[in-house]
């Protein structure tokens, strides 16, 4: 394996992380920042509150996009495996 070869794996990972956690994370902000205005405008500032939505707000990202998510690591595993291989002859 190349010097390229491992910084192209590497920024293939990295993007394959991005992808997989991007959906669960943009949700649990976007839930945070609805539940974090309310508390604000109601002046209620109780830390826990923020958990549950999140963590429903997450849960629903999985159920939705779980297969899709599953897919891609598969896919990107799959051809990690598959280029090791080659790596060696």
């Amino acid at each position: 394996m190349t010097i390229e070869e491992a910084i192209f794996w590497g920024q293939q990972a990295l993007l394959q992380v991005g992808m997989l956690a991007g959906p669960l994370l943009l949700a649990a902000l976007v839930v945070g920042v609805a539940i974090s205005l309310l508390q604000a405008m109601t002046q209620v500032n109780e830390m826990t509150l923020v958990f549950i939505p999140k963590l429903v707000a997450v849960f629903v990202v999985v159920l939705l996009m779980g297969g899709w998510m599953l897919d891609q690591a598969v896919f990107f595993a799959t051809t990690c495996f598959e280029s090791a291989a080659d790596w060696r002859s």
